[in-house]
């Protein structure tokens, strides 16, 4: 098994003791990212739409150091901190793929103003694809 560590371009801060991605047999596993300006380590982004974007964003960054984008994720979990908030983050969500990747969405206790967190999985294309 061949593993590669990814790190988030914009990272300068220590979020914790985790990798950004990884890549693994062709396929990007990105950790859970949220609307975090990760040079300071604050949250971004007042309502779940905002934050919703960002984070997709953020997500898209880690994509790119691994050569694929949004269109090659096949699964993503999602975290809102309100469920009540579940429209209005589909409806930001599905803006930003053509194909919607499967997904679960839940509800979970995400603190200090984040209102989503979403973690990806990538299948990363190869030359032969």
């Amino acid at each position: 098994m061949n593993r590669v560590v990814l790190r988030h371009p914009d990272k300068a801060i220590d979020t914790g003791a985790y990798s950004s991605g990884i890549l693994c047999d062709g396929w990007l596993y990105v950790s859970g990212h949220a609307a975090l300006d990760l040079t300071i380590g604050e949250v971004v982004g007042g309502s779940v739409e905002e934050q919703t974007s960002l984070t997709l964003r953020s997500i898209e960054k880690v994509l790119h150091e691994a050569g694929c984008s949004l269109e090659n994720v096949v699964k993503c979990n999602c975290y809102l901190a309100r469920m009540e908030d579940f429209d209005r983050f589909d409806r930001e969500y599905s803006k930003h793929f053509q194909i919607p990747p499967a997904r679960t969405t839940v509800q979970s206790g995400l603190g200090g103003g984040l209102l989503i967190e979403i973690d990806a999985i990538a299948h990363v294309p190869s030359r032969q694809d």
